[in-house]
């Protein structure tokens, strides 16, 4: 074991959390990960209310330990979200985006941990003020929607900047990384590419091969899926929707998020109504406020159904550099040994 404030904080055994991944991140993956001792993170943007209460009971059904639940602060039903945390005992609840001052105090008043995921430095200070308990900061290394500052620049400056504990994300993937982030003042690291890379996690193989197939070359950041930076692989369907005019664009737009509809039983203005919000102090077009509002169809074709070339592959750079698929027990102890391993070797050098 090794005690930082964030297993003081969250009740897991090792500083590790795996991040809440939209089509990744379901009961299996969470659970082992709880088992295996770190904090495993539910993603639940894409499911309805019954099915994100359904969920949450099935990872209880698989294990003790504590887990979290990833929510949209900006989703339209994200207080209800928020009660059945609440209700069904959820340990924390992270986010994607900044929630309200209202939504952290209500999860706070019902003793949820609440760990919102920043990309900058002010972001961080104001949730902190807000009542954040714990930051979660990504890089730009990180896979999804991501910023420009890399994580070794980025996380020393929030580090100085509150006195919550602060998780890094982006780059991380084997206990080398553990200490260099604690070493930056970090209580822990969070992974969801190397997550994903695990023989727990429910991606089709064939999809796995792709990512480890990948170099560091083939991971990419592209604004061509919704009109925001978008770290992941690079694939034929993101290359012709770089080639694509704005026409094309609207075209593809419009039946992929016609597909998204009928999934998810979301309605058109909903649909529009969290494309806009994406779209809040950015240049979109009405195309890319649609692919912002069906993104998530794009990642259901490739983790789900497993066609890499309908879908997206949301990625961290670390692709490139991990080759195997252990289960997340195994991860975690290989983790843990190789962070232990390393801080006897830079005492030893001393």
């Amino acid at each position: 074991m090794m005690e930082t404030a964030l297993t003081r904080l969250t009740g897991v055994r090792h500083p590790l959390v795996q991040t809440g991944m939209g089509w990744v991140a379901g009961p299996r993956l969470v659970s082992a990960t709880a088992n295996a001792g770190a904090l495993g993170i539910l993603a639940s943007a894409t499911m309805t209310l019954d099915h994100l209460r359904a969920a949450v009971r099935e990872v209880r059904a698989r294990t003790d330990a504590p887990f979290g639940v990833n929510l949209r602060a900006d989703a339209a039903d994200a207080g209800d979200r928020v009660r059945i945390l609440i209700e069904e005992g959820v340990r924390v609840a992270s986010f994607a985006l900044a929630p309200s001052r209202e939504l952290i105090g209500e999860l706070k008043e019902a003793g949820v941990v609440v760990m919102p995921t920043v990309g900058a430095r002010r972001h961080a200070e104001k949730v902190a003020a807000w009542g954040a308990d714990a930051v979660l900061v990504q890089g730009t290394e990180g896979g999804g929607h991501t910023g420009e500052v890399a994580t070794t620049v980025l996380l020393p400056q929030v580090v100085d900047a509150v006195d919550i504990p602060v998780v890094a994300a982006g780059g991380f993937f084997d206990g080398r990384g553990l200490v260099a982030a604690l070493a930056y003042g970090a209580a822990g690291v969070a992974m969801g590419t190397r997550f994903l890379l695990t023989s727990d996690s429910t991606v089709p193989e064939a999809v796995k091969a792709r990512y480890l197939a990948a170099t560091v070359r083939d991971v990419t950041v592209t604004r061509a899926v919704d009109g925001l930076p978008h770290r992941m692989l690079r694939t034929e369907l993101v290359e012709a929707l770089e080639r694509s005019g704005r026409v094309r664009g609207a075209l593809q737009a419009v039946r992929r998020a016609a597909g998204y509809r009928k999934l998810s039983g979301t309605s058109w203005r909903r649909m529009l109504q969290d494309g806009l919000a994406l779209q809040h102090g950015k240049d979109l077009t009405w195309s890319q406020v649609l692919l912002a509002a069906n993104t998530p169809m794009l990642l259901k074709a490739s983790m789900v159904d497993g066609r890499t070339d309908l879908g997206v592959m949301a990625s961290g750079q670390v692709a490139g550099v991990i080759d195997d698929l252990p289960s997340c027990a195994e991860l975690v102890e290989r983790i843990m040994k190789e962070a232990e391993d390393t801080r006897r070797r830079l005492t030893a050098s001393r």
